[in-house]
């Protein structure tokens, strides 16, 4: 069974969004689990009072990586980055599903539209294509619509149609070059961001050093969120173009296809 281009998107567009709300809810319960770990210089002080001086009740103190992650990035970067990733996914997924040969040139329609363009079916040749919701099936819908009228009028109709299909393939394809550009742009600003809090703690502290702690928070978000950031740019730019060159070939062999189809109206124009 073939799927439609609007059913894929809306059975996408629900799992993503069933995604991002169990993926938010684990950021919170992750910011929540973090808090501790950058308490205040009083709460501190009151643990160790509390404890027994034992090295063992450091590793208690420990927090994972995961919560420091979740923590150092904080619920804007923290929600940023989880949306872009799960639009980063569904977004691969489809242009991946779009872009496969049975979607794009049906080895199917190719026999049977020729099997009537054989048996002189054109009216059956042309509600077959019409059907088919695949690249070739519109090019060739649109050709033999206008192949009455004469064979270059049909061959323009064609790649007319061709044009808008490309377009509409490289207009969802360019949504990940987006997130590819976008991301790392984001880790930036929250570089900045960081460094800023960083400094602006060095500053407020009028006497003896800044609490390191506290001064680590900056820097981890600086850091963390430029690897995030590069962490989504790379795969989305490597299936940006990996993706575009698949269905350039794609849309090459449509054409190819479709004019050897058609070219028997050219002799009989001649």
């Amino acid at each position: 069974m073939q799927w439609t281009n609007g059913k894929m998107t809306r059975i996408w567009g629900r799992q993503l969004l069933s995604g991002l709300c169990l993926l938010v809810a684990f950021m919170l319960v992750g910011t929540h689990a973090a808090s501790p770990a950058f308490a205040q210089d009083g709460d501190a002080v009151g643990v160790e009072d509390v404890a027994p001086a034992d090295s063992n009740n450091t590793d208690d103190l420990e927090i994972s990586y995961l919560s420091w992650a979740a923590g150092s990035l904080g619920w804007f970067y923290g929600l940023v980055f989880l949306g872009m990733s799960f639009t980063l996914v569904a977004l691969f997924v489809m242009n991946l599903l779009t872009a496969r040969r049975e979607n794009v040139v049906p080895t199917a329609l190719v026999e049977t539209f020729e099997q009537h363009l054989d048996a002189k079916n054109y009216q059956g040749a042309y509600e077959l294509a019409k059907s088919d919701e695949s690249f070739l099936g519109h090019v060739l819908s649109a050709g033999i619509a206008k192949v009455s009228t004469g064979y270059s009028e049909a061959i323009e109709a064609m790649q007319e149609v061709g044009e808008e299909e490309n377009m509409r393939l490289e207009h969802r394809l360019s949504y990940l070059a987006l997130i590819g550009t976008l991301s790392p742009m984001i880790g930036l600003l929250g570089t900045v961001d960081g460094m800023i809090s960083s400094f602006k703690l060095i500053a407020n502290t009028a006497t003896g050093a800044p609490d390191p702690q506290a001064l680590a928070q900056g820097i981890s978000t600086a850091l963390f969120t430029t690897f995030i950031g590069l962490v989504l740019a790379i795969p989305a730019l490597a299936a940006y173009n990996l993706l575009r060159n698949r269905v350039s070939r794609l849309v090459l062999e449509v054409g190819i296809v479709s004019e050897g189809l058609m070219s028997r109206f050219q002799k009989k124009s001649s």
